[in-house]
């Protein structure tokens, strides 16, 4: 079996989350278990290790390519293997997500960039606990200087 280069994971992504996007569309459309955690293992794997969080004040833009949001309160280092292995069609967080909040407000959204902190590979927002954001926090609004953890997150992949 040959391993894909970046590009081709990335145009493997592209046609997976297209079909995704698609769903609505295709109502009688679905995906097994198997497809649904492969989405996952390749946005993590075109993500990369040893990726970067950051966290911002400002509204998610309307995709990665956009440039980022106003704001930005945290750039936390994720540990090398940053999520664990999908199953069931989820995939969770894998060792600590910590960091030092470098300004202060209201995080409201995020972005994952690979480990050169320069390419986005995946956005949203952040809420409170409850208040369905991508990443929910306990309380997102930070001061300076404070301590920022992530103590789980998990990503569902859709159309299951």
């Amino acid at each position: 079996m040959k391993t894909l280069t970046k590009m081709g994971r990335a145009v493997l992504l592209h046609c997976l989350f297209v079909l995704v996007l698609m769903a609505p569309a295709l109502a009688s459309l679905q995906l097994s278990v198997a497809v649904r955690n492969a989405q996952l293992a390749a946005v993590v794997t075109t993500i990369g290790i040893s990726a970067h969080l950051h966290l911002y004040t400002g509204a998610v833009p309307a995709n990665c390519a956009a440039a980022a949001p106003s704001g930005l309160i945290g750039n936390l280092t994720l540990p090398s293997s940053w999520m664990g292995t999908a199953s069931g069609g989820t995939i969770a967080s894998a060792g600590s997500w910590t960091g030092t909040a470098s300004g202060s407000g209201t995080i409201a959204s995020f972005r994952f960039y690979d480990s050169t902190d320069t390419n986005c590979g995946a956005q949203g927002t952040v809420t409170i606990t409850g208040a369905g954001g991508d990443i929910t926090l306990d309380n997102p609004t930070v001061v300076s200087g404070q301590s920022l953890v992530i103590s789980s997150y998990s990503w569902t992949a859709g159309s299951p």
